[in-house]
């Protein structure tokens, strides 16, 4: 399945200012004022960050009500950085987790963060196939809901079972 466009334009102020459509909200992505930006909006890199966290969240809560864990918090902290000499990305992922859970729950819990969607396609890699378009996408809102993402998260649970 298909995911909703989200489009990305740039606004005209700023060196890197740009406008995201997406479900819900647009925002603003943008740099740093010392790299130029005007710090309106997370960087790109900020993002991904945020989608690896969002993913691990979801996931993590999902999992926990379809096995009826009394998970009551969960605070997905991830840091980027890349290797100046290979040049690989590497973001971190650090896991709060709270309520009435014993050692193996806690456990699982974790075993599971690493079957989180997003994060299963950032250590694979994805394919990135960029074609011409013959006219601009309508920015859409209220634009339906994009379906991907859920039915992902509960396949990985399912799998986590196997």
């Amino acid at each position: 399945m298909t995911s909703q466009p989200v489009i990305v334009q740039p606004t005209g102020q700023g060196e890197f200012q740009v406008r995201v459509s997406a479900q819900g909200p647009s925002f603003f992505v943008d740099e740093p004022i010392a790299m130029g930006g005007l710090a309106t909006g997370p960087t790109p890199y900020d993002l991904l960050s945020a989608a690896l966290g969002a993913c691990t969240a979801m996931t993590l809560g999902l999992y926990a009500r379809r096995k009826g864990l009394s998970l009551t918090d969960v605070q997905v902290s991830v840091t980027h950085r890349r290797d100046a000499i290979t040049g690989r990305d590497t973001f971190e992922r650090a896991l709060y987790i709270e309520g009435s859970l014993d050692d193996a729950q806690a456990a699982r819990l974790l075993a599971m963060a690493d079957r989180c969607p997003v994060g299963k396609t950032l250590s694979v890699g994805a394919d990135i196939v960029t074609h011409l378009a013959p006219k601009t996408e309508p920015v859409l809102p209220n634009r339906p809901c994009d379906q991907t993402h859920p039915g992902a998260m509960v396949q990985a649970c399912e799998d986590m079972d196997a």
